[in-house]
């Protein structure tokens, strides 16, 4: 009996050692249609949450498919969500121009007002949680500095960080609210892409920053960063480029294994051109990444080298469910991927 149990033992490990193949195909399901710009969704529990244009925002039941949508007005205008983010008991979302308004989970099913922001060049492009606690929301340069704003109580308050204690800012500087994924978190870590190819980085939950620079192309104000992830606290992946110059390949891609203190161009000069969001695979130990954009979707298996294009249907951002499966938005829609 003991040899029977560590046999099956030895089985099961070596089955969880053997890796995954990679993608050669993605089927796609549309979930969701309408009249909208979806550029910010997230996973919650057996939900995906969304939010976007003309103050559209929602779910979408995982099990059985059921949408529920509504708007939300200020006063008489309507806001453009683009951000969102999440705590296991709340749903944020953030809107772009002045007044930029952010919202959180209230009563009744009602989302309530929990920070607004008005004044020239005020512009909120994404945000994110670390925990349950501390999360963090970043907009475009004002008055010399990035605009951040953080919470420590869960998202019931929000401060803009003075430009005191923040790194010294570049003149247009901003971070593409194209995605939903210019911030990643890892404990205590804070990693922030911009417009100008720079990285500000915190290791204590934005209460210090420093700033590390990348080889991407960030000369026109349509050029930079639009996506980094990180797969751990080394390995990270930035994308990017021109999404009016699409097929240009040129400094888009980069890689860096120290945390971001470092990075490297990778894949210059070849496939794929501007994408608006990269989510490495989960369980392929860092190997495997999928980028995608109104271009297409791309994928890697080998940590962003090579890559091949899987569908030439259009999205702005995804996030992986699984190993396999994805829920990605885009002009009018909200799809399942399966890849293969």
């Amino acid at each position: 009996m003991r040899y029977t149990f560590l046999l099956i033992v030895l089985m099961i490990s070596c089955a969880k050692s053997v890796p995954k193949s990679p993608f050669n195909s993605v089927d796609i399901e549309t979930l969701y249609t309408d009249s909208l710009s979806i550029r910010a969704i997230e996973l919650m529990g057996n939900s995906l949450a969304f939010a976007a244009n003309n103050g559209t925002f929602g779910t979408v039941d995982l099990t059985t498919g059921k949408v529920r949508a509504n708007v939300e007005k200020y006063h008489t205008s309507i806001p453009a969500f683009r951000a969102v983010a999440h705590t296991s008991t709340d749903f944020f979302m953030f809107s772009i121009e002045s007044p930029a308004l952010l919202y959180k989970t209230g009563e009744d099913g009602r989302m309530e007002l929990v920070y607004k922001e008005e004044g020239e060049g005020v512009f909120y492009d994404a945000m994110k949680f670390l925990n349950d606690k501390d999360g963090i929301a970043i907009g475009d340069s004002v008055n010399g500095c990035l605009s951040i704003i953080i919470t420590s109580d869960g998202g019931k308050t929000w401060s803009k960080m003075p430009c005191s204690q923040l790194p010294d800012g570049i003149e247009g500087e901003g971070a593409f609210a194209a995605s939903n994924t210019n911030i990643e978190t890892l404990n205590d870590n804070i990693w922030v892409a911009t417009t100008s190819g720079r990285i500000l980085f915190s290791s204590d939950k934005g209460k210090s920053w420093e700033v590390f620079k990348t080889p991407m192309k960030n000369n026109e104000p349509t050029e930079g960063i639009y996506s980094i992830d990180f797969f751990d606290e080394n390995l990270g992946f930035a994308i990017g480029g021109d999404y009016t110059k699409p097929d240009d390949s040129k400094a888009n891609k980069a890689i860096t294994k120290d945390g971001g203190k470092t990075w490297d161009l990778i894949a210059d000069g070849k496939e794929p051109g501007y994408k608006s969001c990269v989510q490495f695979v989960p369980g392929s130990n860092g190997m495997g990444l999928v980028a995608l954009g109104f271009t297409g979707i791309s994928y890697s298996s080998d940590m962003g080298v090579n890559w091949r294009e899987l569908s030439k249907e259009s999205f702005y951002t995804l996030r992986f469910q699984n190993d396999s499966v994805a829920y990605a938005a885009g002009k009018n829609r909200i799809s399942k991927l399966a890849f293969k």
